[in-house]
């Protein structure tokens, strides 16, 4: 069973670059992209510019935010890591059968990336700068960061546009952001028909390790959170999350601190329900406030919490179902 913990980690990506990517030899010349575009200079995470001589066409990326965005860009990568897991929890932006699995994400296969001569690709800041030169040796890399707990949503406008630069997708970039825009703003209208408005949710999601369950709250900070928070709800969440996605940690102890909200979270029938399986027979967890009046409501599979608009719209349909439940 997977750990959701993997969904954030690439730094283990590091070991493995450094031992593909150690050879001297001269890249071999791409194919120029269609289309005659001059060169473009994109600033990434790292405030490196990016020096591209045409938009990107063959790109490739290693987590699945990049791959959402490039998917909904309209630009269909030549390289994902782990395209199984992306298909059972990103559905907002699926792939077609073109795409080649280029390894997980915290170990992709530097062969086969070199294989499919990308003329970009796309990493976190999980990446370990020492990995990052060796990569840059070969083929141009932006480096995106993984989130922004101060302000999520504008983190994930961020990291679009820097892709959607990079691959001469502005205009399509400005439609994405314009219809989530428009989803926000429709979704709170009716969350407020509801008498929603004001409510406090608690957003989690959950994983077993060594027999235990471990609980991860999705805090203010979070994008899901914030996306909730546009639509007029409130976090219940009493602790703060991490500087980079808004998460916490918490144990089923710890949820006795939470009153009778509404909690939601997110689960997986890939990698199992904490909640209905290790919890159903918990003494604390059926005595807590909010299951016993029945405010417990897992979302749908395959919502991708770290993803771009076209998830967070997904996020806002289902939290007013929620509402609606």
């Amino acid at each position: 069973m997977r750990s959701t913990r993997t969904f954030l980690g690439l730094a283990a990506a590091a070991t493995f670059f450094v031992a593909a990517c150690g050879t001297t030899e001269e890249p071999t010349s791409s194919t120029p992209a269609a289309g005659g575009a001059g060169p473009i200079t994109v600033v990434d995470s790292r405030g490196k510019e990016v020096k591209l001589p045409r938009p990107a066409k063959r790109v490739a990326a290693t987590e699945w935010n990049g791959v959402e965005h490039l998917v909904s860009l309209g630009v269909m990568p030549v390289g994902v890591s782990d395209i199984k897991g992306y298909g059972q929890w990103v559905s907002a932006a699926p792939l077609d059968a073109t795409p080649k699995d280029i390894g997980t994400r915290g170990e992709p296969s530097l062969d086969t990336l070199g294989s499919l001569g990308p003329d970009l690709v796309i990493v976190t800041d999980s990446v370990t700068e020492g990995a990052l030169q060796q990569i840059e040796a070969k083929v141009p890399v932006i480096v995106l960061n993984g989130g922004n707990a101060k302000d999520p949503i504008a983190g994930m406008y961020a990291n679009l546009d820097t892709i959607a630069k990079a691959t001469g997708t502005e205009a399509k970039a400005a439609q994405l952001k314009s219809e989530f825009e428009q989803k926000l703003t429709t979704g709170k209208a009716e969350a407020e028909k509801l008498g929603a408005g004001g409510q406090k949710v608690a957003f989690s999601d959950a994983y077993v390790a060594s027999g235990s369950v471990s609980i991860r709250p999705y805090t203010k900070g979070a994008l899901v959170s914030a996306v909730f928070g546009r639509l007029g709800l409130e976090t219940a969440w009493p602790m703060e999350g991490d500087a980079t996605y808004g998460l916490a940690q918490a144990d089923v102890e710890g949820l006795t601190q939470l009153p009778d909200v509404r909690f939601w979270y997110i689960a997986n029938n890939a990698d199992g329900d904490p909640y209905q399986q290790q919890l159903a027979g918990n003494a604390i967890w059926k005595n807590l406030p909010f299951v016993k009046s029945g405010k417990v409501h897992r979302f749908p599979d395959s919502l991708w919490m770290f993803g771009g608009p076209k998830s967070m719209e997904q996020f806002v349909d289902a939290a007013l179902a929620a509402l609606k439940g």
